[in-house]
């Protein structure tokens, strides 16, 4: 474990170090659509909590950047360690040498569902539930004439769901049972995640060059 006490672990950091490790501008956007959708989630989470009002400003802002930091750096090891042997373990291992959170490593490491690691936390779970379902978003807005996460609707991407031929490399049990595990209706968490990604495509400057993986 980093002996060093005193750094700060925020977006800005979490950034510099995906972008350090990962130079795939599809796997950088990749981190940028979990992150809208997670964060959004962490948002929610803190509104269950009660933590709103400016008496509850800094541990909102506190919880809602875990839930941002832990989804931008879920596949900060992929582009060098690919195998299932090594991510997401390798990056894991990385983040407690420097001293990221252990309930961002532990939610790294349970996104996996080949790591053994359970998904207990709700951070654990948003996760599990955005990474799948954030990729086969951005694919159902690739094939839009805009190619604009704008465009996308819920009764689209339940159709397209149902075509093996789309979008294959997106495992679509995990987009299921992850809204399961999460406890919300599908439809629901598919329309949350499609609003949550036009936001911030909206942050990131033109959304159709920021959601062209």
């Amino acid at each position: 474990m980093c002996e060093q006490k005193n750094l700060v672990y925020g977006r800005e950091q979490a950034w510099q170090l995906l972008t350090e490790w990962t130079q795939s501008e599809s796997l950088r956007k990749h981190a940028l659509a979990v992150e809208a959708c997670v964060a959004a989630c962490g948002a929610a989470e803190a509104d269950r909590l009660g933590l709103s009002g400016p008496e509850h400003a800094q541990e909102r802002d506190k919880l809602v950047e875990l839930y941002s930091t832990t989804a931008l750096l879920h596949d900060f090891d992929y582009e060098r360690h690919p195998t299932p042997e090594e991510h997401p373990f390798v990056g894991v291992r990385e983040l407690e040498r420097l001293g990221w959170p252990a309930e961002m490593r532990t939610a790294i490491l349970g996104h996996a569902q080949y790591s053994g690691v359970p998904r207990v936390t709700h951070l654990d779970k948003a996760l599990f539930a955005c990474d799948e379902l954030a990729g086969f978003l951005t694919a159902c807005a690739l094939v839009k004439p805009s190619k604009a996460i704008a465009d996308v609707e819920v009764a689209s991407v339940r159709k397209k769901m149902k075509d093996k031929a789309f979008a294959r490399g997106v495992n679509r049990e995990d987009v299921i049972q992850g809204a399961a595990e999460l406890g919300v209706d599908l439809d629901a968490h598919i329309g949350f995640c499609i609003e949550a990604m036009r936001r911030r495509a909206g942050n990131w400057g033109c959304e159709r060059a920021a959601l062209r993986f």
